[in-house]
């Protein structure tokens, strides 16, 4: 038999007749008094069992509330661990989550509360109370509106209960009915849906993926099977929960592997909460390694000869070995010894002032990430592996593993999933981790796969002979000269934010004669550049147009271009003087581009850069 069909088979029996709530139990029982959440400087270590009991208080009171099995419930808080809570006790009920992104407008918070006919609809505080207030009369379906925080009485309406009293209510209904709660998760089944994510909404409105509880538990199963890390082990959550990286490795893979999860409210202090736990493995999207990367050439900028010396040698010793891994051949004993010594006396300081220096996976996804960062990462002794999935994979569909990678690739499919390219070129996808479905208004599901199973992802790539994936683009973003050449824009963009001084890059050139570029300025790295050359204005405005700059730029944009054919250059460019992010729109909650936001927005910047062509 074939090795991978047995390690599919073994992930599918594991996986089988497991719930969400049915492992919770096991952990409540087995590793009562293990530690399960903490946020990070605070002393509100959560137990297993503590956890658990919080979440079966929380249960019967959504219940008494009004929130029925089946029923949908919109959460939008922040990272805390009354997410996870209320999150948890709504899955115990046969309920079914879910996360929305506080930078969403409010057309979109109507759009998705009435798509989703939600019946209750949990809210971190008054402040987010003020943003739903106007759209609450236009949904039938709202029962009940859970505020965690306190909020004046000015500010609460007829619908209003505090977390509070809703925990209060599951305590005198556990006394009135003991057995209920147990009678309640034990009903639920491995496909019934678990949680309901709404994609980003890049090029129209957004789709609600419903994944069912095999989904999830599946991935976590996969997940054990395909990387080496100890149970129990610790993690740092710091991505928002309606992101499903954050839900997998935030919520259900810890309860699979009854872990220790560690929440950074803040993602500014993501690195000092890498330090305080040390995890074994970490998940990144490419920003976060860019900025690590960046981070760590800045330290070495300003250091001495010798200090960046040695790192230069110890960097070299590294790579050597790494691109023996990444070839799949074996590192010589003597090469192996001058790494560990490396490691010792060079790169592992460096690591551990990013929290990375007990990694066994390190891992990136949701879009590209530019080779040199990770050869750059690589030569700092951390190999970052690249992901492929979507929200409609459960997250990862293809991995790249310690044991085997590739560079450049998003790894092979995961045990049980099996991918193929259609004839244009798109990733078709077939396995246990494909979606239930996407949410119909009327509450059914429509099928997300064709007649024989396959999920058309809308991602264009290749798969080489060892069967390694390779993203090109996506299949709705691709550039289509004047000329007619076919031209990946992410592969441009990659290149151009491989400088630590780029923070965001939109290629342009769809229906133009050439390629052009807005750029925008990274703005951690950029100041502290500008302070370092003495330039008075070291803000992004002033920056945009500082001379010294735009040669540093060009000089990126020179580097890229080298790289690339010559269809596909960057002709010119404009640094942008502002910073892009989900709250101004050019980008989505994770951080993806919204091409059709940023080429209405900068219609004539985008002009400007083709005074030949007219105002098109």
């Amino acid at each position: 038999m074939d090795p991978a069909d047995t390690l599919a088979d073994r992930c599918a029996k594991t996986a089988a007749d497991l719930t969400v709530p049915a492992l919770l139990h096991r952990n409540a029982t087995e590793f009562a008094d293990l530690p399960a959440l903490t946020t990070l400087d605070r002393d509100d270590t959560r137990t297993w069992a503590e956890l658990r009991d919080e979440v079966a208080e929380l249960s019967g009171g959504l219940a008494e509330i009004g929130l029925q099995p089946g029923g949908h419930m919109l959460i939008m808080m922040s990272s805390r661990p009354e997410h996870w809570l209320v999150d948890l006790a709504a899955t115990h009920l046969g309920a079914v989550p879910s996360t929305v992104y506080p930078t969403l407008s409010t057309d979109q918070l109507r759009y998705l509360a009435l798509h989703s006919g939600a019946q209750v609809l949990v809210l971190e505080g008054a402040t987010e109370l003020a943003r739903w207030r106007s759209i609450l009369p236009d949904l039938p379906h709202l029962r009940r509106i859970v505020l965690v925080d306190a909020a004046e009485p000015d500010d609460l309406t007829p619908k209003t209960v505090p977390l509070s009293q809703v925990r209060a209510i599951g305590q005198a209904a556990h006394q009135a009915e003991p057995d209920a709660f147990e009678r309640r998760w034990r009903a639920i089944r491995p496909e019934q849906p678990v949680t309901l994510l709404y994609t980003s909404g890049t090029t129209g409105d957004p789709k609600g993926v419903v994944l069912s509880h095999h989904n999830v538990i599946y991935q976590a199963v996969v997940l054990e099977a395909t990387v080496s890390v100890p149970d129990h082990a610790p993690s740092v959550a710091y991505l928002p929960l309606a992101h499903i990286a954050e839900r997998i490795l935030g919520i259900y893979n810890p309860i699979y592997r009854a872990g220790h999860v560690t929440i950074c409210p803040d993602p500014t202090q993501l690195i000092r909460a890498l330090r305080a736990i040390g995890p074994p493995s970490f998940f990144g999207v490419p920003r976060i390694w860019e900025k690590m990367a960046a981070g760590v050439e800045a330290q070495l900028a300003t250091a001495e000869p010798a200090v960046r010396a040695a790192f230069s040698a110890a960097s070299a010793v590294a790579l050597e070995a790494y691109e023996l891994r990444a070839a799949g051949q074996a590192v010589p004993e003597e090469l192996a010894a001058r790494v560990a010594q490396a490691e010792a006396t060079v790169l592992r300081p460096l690591q551990s002032t990013l929290g990375l220096q007990n990694m066994v996976w390190a891992g990136s996804g949701a879009a590209p990430i530019p080779v040199d960062v990770l050869r750059f990462l690589a030569g700092l002794g951390v190999d970052v592996l690249e992901v492929w999935g979507m929200t409609e994979t459960t997250g990862t569909a293809t991995i790249n593993t310690p044991e085997r990678f590739r560079t450049g690739t998003v790894g092979r499919p995961n045990a049980g999933m099996q991918v193929r390219l259609a004839d244009d070129g798109e990733i078709l996808v077939r396995g246990p981790l494909v979606c239930s479905g996407y949410l119909r208004g009327d509450g059914s599901i429509e099928p997300v796969v064709d007649a024989d199973g396959w999920l058309a992802t809308g991602d264009v790539g290749t798969i080489d002979e060892d069967g390694f994936l390779s993203i090109t683009d996506r299949k709705k973003e691709l550039i289509i000269t004047s000329s007619g050449k076919n031209i990946s824009p992410a592969h441009i963009e990659g290149l151009l934010r491989a400088h630590p001084l780029i923070g965001q890059a939109v290629a342009i050139g769809d229906r133009r004669p050439y390629v052009t570029a807005l750029i925008v300025l990274d703005d951690e790295v950029a100041p502290l550049w500008a302070r370092a050359r003495g330039i008075s204005d070291a803000q992004l405005p002033g920056l945009a147009s500082d001379p010294l700059l735009l040669a540093e730029i060009q000089a990126a944009v020179d580097a890229a271009n080298a790289k690339l054919a010559r269809p596909e250059q960057v002709k010119t460019f404009e640094v942008l003087p502002l910073a892009w992010t989900p709250e101004s729109g050019e980008l989505t909650p994770t951080l993806k581009l919204r091409r059709r936001v940023i080429v209405d927005r900068y219609h004539d910047s985008i002009n400007a850069l083709y005074p030949s062509a007219g105002a098109a």
